[in-house]
C-alpha cells in the first residue's frame, strides 16, 4: 500500500507540475494509476479516486453542483465585502516582475529582456553641469542656521528647472526618466536634504503630476509653464488630523452648488478642509487639495449620486479663504505647515481633470503617489547609505585607537560590513525600481521601495553614528553624519508610515495585485447576480486550483533537488546561477504560503497583520535580491563586487528565510504550519548570514579604494574642499592613502617602543635617524598629522543657540487665477 501511494502520489505531482489541460491531465492520471494497478497492489483504490475525481472535473453539471457552487458561496460568507476605495485602490497602478516572483514560477526569459536603466546625454549633462552647481553653492550646516535655504538657491532651483524635471518639454520641463529623477535627487541630497526634499516634492505627489496625467488642456496651459520654470510653488494637501496613513478617511468636504466667481454665477463647490504636514505649503503659491466631495443637488448631473468621493482640485494660494499657517518643525528645515479654509468657493472646472474626474481622485492619488515612493524617498535612502559607506569608511581608516585604525576593530566590522553591503543593496534596488516605474506606476513594488529602502537607511546611519561616535553627535559645519540622522524620521515616516506600509500594504495589495487570479476571484464574488457570477468564477477557480497543485509540485521536487536543476535567465553570470535557483525555491514557497494562508484564514488574513507582514517580508527580499543580481551582472565583474553581492545576497534571503520560518511558526493551524515549514524550508536549503571571515573581508574593504567605492562616490556629491564637513574627511582620506606605506612603517616602530620620542616631531625625527622612514616622508606624516588631528575636531560655539528662530519666508508674488 505504501508502495503505491507513494507512486500515485508522485504521479499527480508530475501532472500539477507540467499543468497540461484539464482533459489530458485526467487521461494521464486515469492511464498512469491503471498502469500502477497492473504493477503495484492496492492500487486499485487510487485508480477508483482518479475515476471519480475525473468524472465530477470533466462533466460540468457534476462540476458545477459539487464543486464550483459549493465552494463560491462558502468564499461569497467567508471574504469581506470589497469598498468602493479598496477597489479603487487595487486597480489604480500596475504591476512588474514582483508579480512574477509572487506567482512561484518566475519567468527568467522575461527578466533577462530587463535592461538596467541609462541616463540620456540631456539627463547625464544636467547631472553633471547643474546639480554639480547646485551643490556646490549649498552650505548645509547655513541651511541649519537659517533653517531654510538661501536666496540664491532658491533662486537657482527657479532658473535652472529644478521643480520641473517630470513637466513635458512642450510646457518648458525637462520630461527626465524615473531613473534621472531618482539620480538628481540623490545627488542633491548627499549634500542637502533640505534641498533635496524641497526638490522633490513637486516632482512626486503633487500638482505638476496630477496635471500631466490628469488635468485638462486649459488646465496644463495655465499651470504646467509656471511650475516648470518655478514662478508657481506647488504643494499637496493630503494629509490632517484625521487622516494619515489613512489617506482614505479624509474628513475634508468639498459641496457642490452655485456661487460667486470674480462676478459670475458659476457652478463650483464650496470647500471646508484643515490639512497638517503640508512640505512647501509656506512658501507655495499654488494648492493642490483632496477632499470628499457631495452633491446633495445632483447638480453635476446624476440625481442618484450624492457622495462622489475623493476629489482632487487646483486653487492659487493666494484665492480668498486659503489660509496657510506657520510652519510645522519636522526637524529638518524644509518648508512644512499647515492649510486651511473654510467655506472656500472655486469653480467646478478647478478640479483636475475638469468635471469627468470628480470623485475619481483617489485613484489619481494613489497611482501619483505610488511613482513618488518609488522615486524621492529610495532616493534619498540611497544618497545617505552611499554617502554612509564614503564617509564611515574613511573616517575608520583615519581614526585610531589603542594605535590601530578603528575600522579595524571586529566589533566595527560588524557595522561597517553592513554599511558597504546596504549601500550596495540600496543602489541595485534603485536601479531595478526606477527601471519598472518606466514601464508603470506598479503601486506594490513601490510601497516595497519606500519602506525597505528607508529601514535601511535607518540601519546604515545609526551604524555609521555607532562608528563615528562622539564626532557625530556635535552638531556643526564639520559634522558629516547629522543631516541623515535628522531626517530619519521624515524618511520612514511620510508617504506613507513604514509601519503601515510593511504590516497592511505590501503583502495586503500583494496578494490581490500579484496573485495571478485571486484580484478577479474577489470581483467575481462581490457581483449580485449569482448565476453569472459562477460562470466567471468557475474557470478562474479551475486555473487556481491548478496553480496550487503546481507549486507545491515544485515545491517538493525543489525540496529534494535543493532546485539545482530549476531554470535560470540565460545571461546570469556562474556567480548569479545558484541564487537564482534559490530564488526559484523562496518564490515556489511564498506562492504555496499565500494560497495556504488566503485558503484558511480568508478575509481574516487582513487582520493578523503579523502574519501577512511575514509574506510581505519574504515578498520585497525576492525583489531586493534580484535587483543585486541584476545590478552585479550589469556591470563590470570583480572580485569587490562579488564580495559585496554576495554578502548582500545573504543578509535578503536569510531574512525571507527567517520571516518564512516565523510565519510557519505562528500560523494558527500548528500542525499545517508545521507541515509548511518542511516543504518550504527542508533541511539543507538554509541560506546562511554572512560569517565572520565574510564581515572582516568586507569590514577591511570599505576601508581601502575598491570599484564599488568608486562607482557609488560617482552617484553622489563628494566635495574636495577641505574646510567642507565631508570635503576635510575625504582629503585627509586620500591624503592618508598617499603616505600609508611610511604611516604604518613609523606606527609599529612607534608601537614597539623603537621610538622613545613622546612628542610627535620629535618622534618623526627619530624614525628618519632609525632609518624607519626617510626626510621626504616624515615632511609628508608631519603634514598628514596636522590634517589628521584636524579631522577628529568637533565644533563648539560661543553661546547657544546659534541664531534666533527665523521669520517665515514671505511667498513670491502669486499669479491671478
Amino acid at each position: 500500500m505504501f508502495v503505491s501511494t507513494l507512486l500515485f502520489l508522485v504521479l499527480l505531482a508530475v501532472i500539477f507540475y507540467h499543468r497540461p489541460t484539464l482533459a489530458t491531465g485526467s487521461v494521464i492520471a486515469v492511464v498512469g494509476t491503471a498502469v500502477l494497478v497492473v504493477l503495484t497492489d492496492h492500487a486499485w483504490l487510487w485508480l477508483l479516486l482518479s475515476v471519480l475525481v475525473v468524472v465530477v472535473l470533466n462533466v460540468a453539471a457534476l462540476r458545477r453542483q459539487l464543486l464550483t457552487e459549493p465552494v463560491f458561496r462558502l468564499l461569497r460568507r467567508a471574504l469581506p465585502a470589497m469598498s468602493s476605495t479598496e477597489k479603487e485602490a487595487l486597480e489604480a497602478g500596475t504591476t512588474w516582475w514582483e508579480k512574477d516572483l509572487f506567482s512561484g514560477s518566475p519567468d527568467w526569459d522575461k527578466f533577462d529582456r530587463i535592461a538596467m536603466p541609462q541616463l540620456s546625454e540631456a539627463e547625464q549633462a544636467f547631472i553633471d553641469v547643474e546639480v554639480e552647481a547646485l551643490c556646490e553653492l549649498i552650505d548645509d550646516w547655513d541651511v541649519q542656521r537659517r533653517q531654510d535655504l538661501s536666496p540664491d538657491t532658491w533662486q537657482y532651483l527657479r532658473e535652472h528647472g529644478f521643480f520641473g524635471l517630470i513637466i513635458p518639454e512642450e510646457f518648458g520641463g525637462r520630461a527626465f526618466s524615473p531613473y534621472a529623477q531618482s539620480r538628481v535627487m540623490s545627488k542633491i541630497a548627499s549634500r542637502s536634504i533640505t534641498a533635496a526634499v524641497t526638490a522633490m516634492v513637486p516632482n512626486s505627489l503633487g500638482p505638476g503630476e496630477l496635471l500631466v496625467k490628469y488635468g485638462t488642456e486649459e488646465q496644463k496651459k495655465r499651470w504646467l509653464p509656471g511650475l516648470a520654470d518655478g514662478s508657481e510653488l506647488p504643494c499637496f494637501g493630503l494629509t490632517g488630523p484625521e487622516a494619515g496613513s489613512d489617506a482614505g478617511a479624509i474628513p475634508d468636504i468639498g459641496t457642490v452648488c452655485m456661487g460667486d466667481h470674480e462676478g459670475e454665477e458659476v457652478l463650483g463647490l464650496k470647500l471646508t478642509f484643515s490639512k497638517r504636514w503640508i512640505t512647501l505649503a509656506p512658501v507655495a503659491t499654488v494648492v493642490g487639495l483632496a477632499f470628499q466631495l457631495r452633491d446633495p443637488d445632483g447638480l453635476l448631473g446624476d440625481p442618484d449620486t450624492v457622495d462622489y468621493g475623493i476629489t482632487c482640485a487646483l486653487l492659487p494660494a493666494s484665492h480668498p479663504g486659503v489660509e496657510i499657517g506657520k510652519r510645522h518643525n519636522p526637524g529638518v528645515p524644509f518648508m512644512n505647515g499647515p492649510i486651511k479654509g473654510e467655506d472656500v468657493f472655486i469653480p467646478v472646472d478647478w478640479i483636475i481633470g475638469g468635471a469627468e474626474m470628480a470623485g475619481k481622485g483617489w485613484r489619481m492619488l494613489i497611482e501619483c503617489l505610488a511613482a513618488g515612493r518609488g522615486v524621492s524617498l529610495p532616493a534619498l535612502a540611497t544618497a545617505s547609505g552611499e554617502m554612509c559607506y564614503l564617509t564611515v569608511g574613511a573616517f575608520a581608516r583615519v581614526r585610531r585607537q589603542f594605535n590601530i585604525e578603528v575600522g579595524k576593530f571586529e566589533g566595527v566590522q560588524e557595522a561597517s560590513a553592513d554599511i558597504a553591503a546596504g549601500a550596495y543593496t540600496l543602489e541595485a534596488m534603485r536601479q531595478l525600481v526606477t527601471r519598472g516605474l518606466a514601464e508603470g506606476a506598479p503601486s506594490v513594488l513601490t510601497a516595497m521601495a519606500k519602506y525597505h529602502a528607508t529601514e535601511r537607511m535607518r540601519v546604515l546611519v545609526n551604524h555609521g553614528m555607532d562608528v563615528v561616535s562622539g564626532r557625530a553627535i556635535q552638531l556643526g559645519p564639520r559634522n558629516f553624519m547629522a543631516s541623515a540622522y535628522h531626517a530619519l524620521p521624515v524618511a520612514i515616516t511620510v508617504e506613507g508610515a513604514n509601519i503601515l506600509t510593511r504590516s497592511l500594504m505590501i503583502f495586503g495589495q500583494g496578494a490581490l495585485r500579484c496573485h495571478p487570479y485571486l484580484f478577479d476571484e474577489m470581483q467575481t464574488l462581490q457581483q449580485e447576480d449569482e448565476r453569472s457570477a459562477v460562470d466567471e468564477f468557475e474557470p478562474l477557480f479551475l486555473q487556481h486550483l491548478g496553480h496550487v497543485g503546481s507549486n507545491v509540485s515544485r515545491l517538493l521536487l525543489y525540496g529534494l533537488t535543493g532546485a539545482r536543476f530549476s531554470a535560470t535567465p540565460r545571461k546570469a553570470s556562474e556567480f548569479s546561477k545558484r541564487w537564482y535557483q534559490r530564488l526559484n525555491q523562496l518564490s515556489a514557497a511564498l506562492a504555496v504560503c499565500a494560497d495556504v494562508a488566503l485558503g484558511v484564514l480568508g478575509g481574516d488574513l487582513k487582520r493578523r497583520e503579523l502574519l501577512s507582514a511575514r509574506l510581505g517580508d519574504v515578498h520585497s527580499e525576492l525583489f531586493i535580491a534580484c535587483s543585486i543580481l541584476k545590478y552585479h551582472d550589469s556591470h563590470a565583474p570583480g572580485a569587490a563586487a562579488r564580495q559585496h553581492a554576495d554578502y548582500a545576497l545573504r543578509q535578503s534571503l536569510s531574512a525571507a528565510q527567517h520571516a518564512l520560518a516565523t510565519f510557519c511558526r505562528n500560523f494558527p493551524l500548528r500542525w499545517l504550519g508545521w507541515f509548511l515549514r518542511l516543504v518550504c524550508l527542508p533541511p539543507g536549503s538554509a541560506v546562511h548570514a554572512p560569517s565572520d571571515d565574510q564581515i572582516r573581508d568586507l569590514g577591511d574593504l570599505i576601508l581601502d579604494p575598491n570599484p564599488v567605492r568608486e562607482a557609488l562616490a560617482e552617484m553622489v556629491y563628494v566635495s574636495t574642499d577641505p574646510e567642507d564637513a565631508v570635503g576635510r574627511l575625504e582629503t585627509t582620506y586620500q591624503m592618508l592613502l598617499q603616505v600609508e606605506s611610511a604611516w604604518q612603517a613609523f606606527s609599529r616602530a612607534r608601537s614597539k617602543g623603537e621610538l622613545t620620542a613622546q612628542e610627535f616631531p620629535d618622534a618623526l625625527q627619530e624614525a628618519v635617524a632609525q632609518g624607519v622612514i626617510t626626510d621626504y616622508e616624515a615632511t609628508a606624516l608631519a603634514e598628514y598629522e596636522v590634517r589628521r588631528y584636524d579631522c577628529l575636531l568637533t565644533d563648539h560655539f560661543d553661546q547657544l543657540p546659534l541664531k534666533p528662530p527665523a521669520k517665515p519666508r514671505r511667498r513670491a508674488k502669486k499669479k491671478s487665477a
